[in-house]
């Protein structure tokens, strides 16, 4: 597919050469900034923007009201570092080299922050970085260290450590506010790269959100007490709330009288209390030394149990997201006090989607919808105001920042520019099916290797290494995805016709070592 061109439009006036230099400068516009804002692990349910059922998120909605939300948006490898390599390379994980989070990030590769400071943009990365190597492409760097905590998180400031005090998402956008006001250079356009540890699990809820949602009760997702009958990959996995949601790790159960044992994570979860400092700690405490002696009461099992860790799961990951979409409040009024927000373009999205219970699971991995979808809401100044429906993947970030810098999107980048559709242009030849790819198996959750092909109705995966088996989904009739009519009489010419496009998109993309497994 060919990548849509940028163009500048030049005024020519018959007028005297010192009135066309006056009238030039006058008319020249600014080169667009750019903010990047990503989350971890925030699920498109639990935006207001895509589903008003769960939790309402002005903040984030006007991104949307304001701009664009795109409703077909998706990652090429739903994992945390793979996916923030595809990003900033516009390149699926193979041609990268993160496959996976025990991989290292090849610093010296191209990027796109790299092509922007060429271009004499200012660029920056604040929060969340999860790579394992240092930071390359950025003229600021202030990144949490690994995963991050939640409370009192160390951080690394241009390669130096330092400390911080106070909660992860206030802290991150405190940071990031400080930098635009006071450490960049304004004669420059800048991309500002704010990443969120928040929600990732374990989903600590700032300390003023902890009485939010106590009293909220959650249905049930229809398919929570999923069998997976016919789809092996799904019942060998190990991120079920049922079975493996940690009750000290991560539902707080950390009691005082070391009652409640939970296994191998439990002293990890007991670690993350003891970062507090005794005044948050006794804040926590109030709020959750209830919710232990309930439980400890109620000594539930079963059903009853895995509902319980369902609806607590609930609360703190929608008090996180509570906090999340405060905090880009904070964010979209200073853009506005400082005369920023007619000249930023604005990104909110997640480095992938999150079970919100479906199919009993938390985390993501899975090329299933509720992992493979990210919410994805741009606002651009001057562009297209509702929905965009066209399929676009994170490889495409980096081509559209580009694109919209005025630079050359390189052509080895597999990610295409989605720009265009912001400008509320008609594209004839957009794509119409995507590729995706996860490696890390075997690992935590169990998730096993796979790679398939979505496009706007159906979905093919298959799933191997220690497994051979592959799975079709008709999303317009399942849209849940519980019924796996692969092997079915009557879908021998579907499923030829999908593999010969996988076929097309590996041999497009150069995943020419998945090809090995087809069959």
């Amino acid at each position: 597919m060919e990548k849509p061109l940028s163009f500048i439009a030049v005024p020519i006036l018959a007028i005297s050469a010192s009135s066309l230099l006056s009238c030039t400068l006058k008319e020249k516009k600014r080169p667009m900034n750019v903010l990047y804002i990503m989350s971890d692990d925030h699920s498109y349910q639990t935006i207001s923007a895509y589903n008003d059922q769960l939790i309402k998120t002005p903040n984030i909605d006007r991104i949307a009201q304001e701009g664009a939300r795109f409703t077909n948006s998706f990652v090429a490898n739903s994992i945390s570092g793979p996916s923030r390599a595809c990003m900033l390379t516009g390149k699926h994980s193979h041609a990268n080299g993160f496959t996976d989070n025990s991989s290292t990030f090849d610093g010296s590769q191209q990027t796109y922050p790299k092509l922007l400071q060429k271009a004499g943009y200012e660029t920056a990365i604040i929060g969340k970085w999860h790579l394992t190597s240092a930071p390359t492409g950025f003229d600021y760097s202030e990144i949490l260290v690994g995963q991050g905590d939640y409370y009192n998180a160390p951080f690394i400031k241009n390669g130096e450590r330092i400390k911080s005090e106070g909660y992860v998402t206030d802290v991150i956008t405190d940071k990031a506010i400080d930098w635009m006001e006071n450490k960049r250079d304004k004669d420059k356009p800048f991309c500002l790269l704010l990443h969120h540890k928040a929600p990732h699990r374990t989903w600590m809820p700032d300390l003023q959100d902890l009485e939010l949602f106590s009293d909220r009760e959650f249905k049930l997702p229809d398919n929570f007490y999923d069998t997976y009958e016919g789809r092996q990959a799904a019942a060998e996995q190990e991120m079920s709330i049922i079975k493996d949601m940690d009750l000290v790790y991560d539902l707080k159960l950390a009691d005082k009288e070391n009652e409640i044992h939970s296994g191998a994570l439990e002293q990890a979860g007991r670690n993350m209390y003891n970062l507090m400092t005794p005044e948050q700690r006794a804040a926590w405490d109030k709020h959750y030394d209830k919710v232990i002696a309930d439980f400890k009461k109620a000594n539930l099992s079963g059903k009853s149990l895995a509902e319980w860790k369902y609806r607590q799961y609930m609360r703190d990951y929608l008090r996180v997201i509570h906090s999340v979409d405060r905090n880009i409040g904070r964010v979209l009024q200073y853009l506005e006090d400082a005369g920023l927000l007619e000249n930023t373009m604005i990104v909110y999205t997640s480095d992938q989607g999150f079970y919100m219970g479906e199919h009993g699971w938390f985390d993501k991995r899975f090329m299933y919808e509720e992992s493979f979808r990210t919410p994805l809401l741009v606002r651009l100044p001057g562009g297209k105001k509702g929905d965009i429906e066209q399929m676009v993947q994170n490889i495409d970030y980096g081509p559209t920042i580009l694109d919209l810098a005025g630079v050359p999107v390189p052509s080895d980048m597999h990610g295409v520019s989605f720009l265009p559709l912001l400008r509320g242009e008609k594209v004839d030849n957009w794509r119409t099916a995507l590729y995706y790819h996860f490696y890390e198996y075997p690992a935590e959750h169990a998730v096993k290797r796979h790679y398939g092909i979505r496009t706007e109705r159906y979905k093919l995966i298959h799933f191997y290494n220690d497994i051979d088996s592959w799975e079709l989904f008709d999303l317009q009739n399942d849209p849940s995805e519980m019924h796996n009519i692969y092997g079915q009489p009557g879908t021998e010419q579907l499923v030829a016709e999908l593999k010969e496009r996988l076929v097309g998109l590996q041999k497009l993309y150069g995943d020419f070592n998945a090809m090995k497994y087809n069959n």
